[in-house]
């Protein structure tokens, strides 16, 4: 695709003719009509192009036109950290997370979730679930940031106060990429009355109630010695539990618990690059996937990059369960593609917004680049993406109809200017952080091993 092309993408109104669509599964010889930031008809293009005489037809050779990524979970104001974090053992938020999140005032915490919208935003993500920073700022900041950088958001903000929360989520009812959720970070953290009431606010607002559950072994054991429950059996016992529920990582299930979420309807985010660099074990989403558990894919603020999540999805399912049973294909490469999109969206409640082209959805699209030797010759389009594919095939990324970035980097901000700030900024806010690292950096232990 050329600059003449990348201006005609910046029309109000497209009719659009990839070579290949992904709506379900990939199709050829279809075309799309964007107008007002939502796809208005989706069919083949004979068809369209006929029906539109009024739209000249922009054709995308060699290039898929799928939806954008769906980032269930996410923390946006963690990028200052990044590899602090590698090689520690589990639970670090207490020694890392919230120690760092607190440094940051409205000025930094806007530049650092900036910083991990723009990387989401290049790895093909138009859809970012932010679960609730421990920043003290306002939540506007993240919001303010989500949104000069383009990205869509549902915003969570960390409530124990009922009344707090209505005002969320009454407060962003005129934003168009800002979707308000209420989260509390993990179920240890509330009184049994406080859960109940915020995931039924949630409920009543059609909003989603965001909770980590069930991440960790230590977590596992400190609510059975409370409560006698398990995290997710606790938020069952307390009325917390529904389809207004998104629980983050469910990694630890036992039976019991998976048909809790099938029963109740809650719907989780499987993080399957966080369980395998800091976690304790692999959520059993091919499981869930065949007990009709709702559930999306989330980077945990791991690594902003759509392709390598959905690869990672498929991966761990494989190395975790699929190994010992002999399932070769794991659901295959079709259903982490959709677990990604569309059923990511459902996950994050958006599930009437965006994940799918279809007419009245959202226009949240990627333009990927088919004309690589990955996928040359191509057998198996599903898979080859979730295998083989990566962000730096991604030509365009585009939400709520507006082209947010070309080849990677912003068209109507300076990307680069705020790596500039953001390399600055993040090295103060570590400065100033009370972390404690269990292991050196590696190249310290370079030095312990010479």
């Amino acid at each position: 695709m050329t600059a003449p092309q990348r201006d005609l993408l910046q029309a109000r109104e497209l009719l659009l003719l990839p070579e290949v669509l992904l709506a379900g599964g990939p199709v050829r010889d279809h075309a799309v009509v964007v107008a007002d930031g939502v796809f208005r008809a989706v069919g083949p293009a004979a068809e369209l192009v006929e029906a539109h005489p009024e739209l000249d037809p922009v054709h995308l050779d060699g290039h898929l036109l799928m939806p954008g990524f769906v980032d269930a979970h996410h923390h946006l104001t963690q990028s200052f950290g990044k590899a602090l974090a590698f090689g520690e053992p589990s639970e670090i938020f207490r020694r890392i997370w919230v120690p760092l999140e607190q440094q940051l005032d409205p000025e930094s915490a806007y530049v650092a979730a900036k910083l991990a919208a723009l990387e989401a935003l290049r790895g093909g993500f138009t859809t970012v679930a932010e679960a609730g920073t421990r920043a003290r700022v306002d939540i506007g900041v993240v919001a303010d940031a989500a949104t000069d950088a383009g990205i869509r958001c549902v915003l969570g903000e960390v409530c124990f106060e009922p009344d707090d929360g209505e005002r969320h989520l009454s407060r962003w009812d005129s934003a168009e990429l800002v979707h308000p959720s209420l989260a509390i970070p993990i179920a240890e953290a509330a009184e049994h009355e406080v859960l109940h009431a915020v995931s039924r606010l949630c409920a009543e607002a059609g909003a989603v109630f965001q909770i980590h559950v069930n991440e960790h072994l230590a977590s596992v054991e400190r609510s059975l010695e409370r409560h006698g429950r398990r995290p997710l059996e606790h938020l069952h016992d307390v009325g917390a539990l529904g389809p207004q529920t998104l629980a983050a990582h469910a990694t630890m299930l036992t039976p019991g618990e998976l048909r809790l979420l099938a029963d109740s309807g809650a719907a989780v985010s499987y993080n399957p690059v966080a369980s395998g660099w800091k976690g304790n074990a692999v959520a059993p989403a091919a499981l869930m996937a065949a007990s009709g558990v709702r559930f999306g894919l989330g980077t945990d603020g791991t690594r902003g990059d759509g392709f390598r999540l959905t690869d990672a999805a498929e991966l761990a399912q494989r190395l975790a369960f699929g190994l010992h049973n002999g399932d070769s294909s794991c659901g295959g490469g079709l259903t982490w593609l959709r677990h990604a999109t569309a059923g990511g969206a459902d996950a994050v409640g958006l599930g009437s917004v965006t994940g799918a082209v279809e007419a009245g959805r959202a226009a949240d699209f990627l333009l990927v680049d088919l004309r690589v030797p990955e996928l040359c010759p191509s057998w198996d389009l599903p898979w080859e993406l979730v295998r083989l594919a990566n962000r730096d095939q991604i030509t365009a990324v585009v939400v709520a109809g507006r082209l947010r970035l070309w080849r990677g980097w912003p068209v109507d901000w300076d990307g680069r200017e705020l790596l500039e700030e953001a390399a600055k900024t993040g090295r103060e806010v570590v400065a100033r952080a009370p972390l404690r690292k269990i292991h050196p950096l590696s190249t310290g232990c370079r030095e312990e091993d010479a």
